[in-house]
């Protein structure tokens, strides 16, 4: 297996028509933020929202007659079984997947309606994979790996040829990791004509496969714990992968999650854009703190998807308002004769913020029958503001507390 330049150029010139060519474009808003003037490459606007068409369009596109009639198969969380099950409705290939058993429903659905035979085995992608090579082997269908095949990470280096394309005197690209096949080609891409651009991987700190590999100096397994960048599930990231990035990347950072959804908010609020948690992370790096070596470069962020579940965008958003003070909720005690509620609903209103939801308690209230105990949760502008509020609330004598 062997993955060079030429075949990155030979996959682009193969992937013109099957797959987008995705805008880059400039933020103000992040660049204020980010204190660096920063370029967003938006993968998640291809096709399937995400930029794993490109891998999969190209190692179907090299498929022999013989293969295509019989089939092809892979095993993955979501987006690489997108871009599957898209190409080869689109070529006219069967295509299975196998996914693990915790994979976004959203992306199940969406793969059954493309046209996949979708299997569920495994807690992870590893699994999930063990499954698959079986079914492989009795079906005669050919395996596409998700992120570790010569084809899939030539496939994924071309956005390193766009990228070099789209932004003069390109400082750094920050670019998310799982399996490695994304950075892998990448930066395979972006070293051979740009070897100055600083390549910076990011990871979640609960999928470190990389992370732990480049410590220790070899491919190593991790557990994996349950994140929002769902798509970075990687127990063991990819061999080949591994050994084509490890010397190529500049640096490789871990992301909490808060920091995640700290940056799926931002990129809904300031770019206008849906960005799953795999996708969100080189912004989150940046959230961090962590790269405040690149402040005043010109740096591209890869947005590599965009399929997050709408329920747990809605949570991620709540979420997010309140760690940015935007969202609070505290227990207030009043008094439980008329005109109580309208006191506390006047200071509320009287400090500037907006009430969300009231909730009354009196079975666990005080034994204080005069006295009432509220649940409120309330909309603000900051921090500074919830304190203004809770001021504003005991000179009103109002007691306030459990507040979160």
């Amino acid at each position: 297996m062997y993955v060079d330049f030429p075949a990155i150029v030979a996959a682009r010139a193969r992937l013109v028509g099957a797959v987008m060519e995705t805008p880059t474009r400039e933020s103000r808003p992040l660049s204020h933020i980010c204190g660096a003037t920063i370029f967003t490459k938006r993968e998640y606007l291809q096709q399937t929202g995400a930029f794993k068409e490109r891998g999969a369009a190209n190692a179907m596109l090299l498929l022999s007659p013989e293969a295509r009639e019989r089939g092809v198969i892979a095993a993955s969380a979501g987006n690489h079984a997108l871009a599957m099950a898209f190409h080869g409705q689109r070529l006219g290939i069967p295509v299975t997947v196998v996914m693990p058993r915790t994979a976004p429903l959203i992306k199940q659905t969406r793969c059954r309606t493309l046209g996949a035979r979708v299997l569920l085995s495994g807690t992870n992608v590893e699994e999930a994979k063990v499954h698959a090579d079986e079914c492989a082997r009795a079906e005669g269908l050919t395996y596409i790996h998700g992120f570790d095949g010569a084809e899939v990470i030539a496939g994924q280096g071309t956005i390193g040829l766009e990228l070099l394309d789209q932004v003069s005197n390109l400082d750094a690209v920050v670019c998310p990791i799982g399996g490695g096949g994304l950075i892998a080609g990448v930066a395979l891409a972006i070293k051979t004509l740009a070897p100055a651009v600083k390549v910076i991987g990011v990871q979640a700190e609960h999928a470190m496969s990389f992370v732990e590999s480049l410590r220790q100096g070899k491919v190593v397994s991790v557990e994996i714990k349950p994140t929002l960048a769902d798509g970075l599930a990687v127990p063991t990231v990819g061999p080949h992968a591994f050994a084509i990035a490890k010397d190529l990347i500049d640096d490789c950072i871990t992301v909490s999650e808060e920091e995640i959804a700290h940056a799926i908010l931002r990129l809904v609020e300031l770019e206008k854009g849906v960005v799953e948690g795999a996708g969100a992370v080189p912004l989150a790096a940046f959230l961090s703190g962590k790269l405040k070596h690149l402040a005043g470069k010109r740096v591209a962020l890869l947005l590599c998807g965009g399929n997050i579940d709408p329920a747990v965008l809605g949570r991620v958003i709540e979420h997010g308002l309140v760690i940015d003070g935007r969202l609070a909720r505290f227990t207030a005690y009043i008094s439980d004769r008329p005109g109580g509620l309208q006191v506390l609903a006047s200071a509320i209103a009287g400090a500037g913020a907006n009430i969300k939801q009231v909730e009354h308690e009196r079975a666990f209230s005080p034994a204080d029958i005069s006295r009432v105990q509220v649940l409120v949760t309330v909309e603000t502008r900051d921090h500074a503001h919830i304190e203004e509020l809770l001021e504003a609330l005991k000179a009103k004598g109002i007691e306030v507390c459990n507040r979160s």
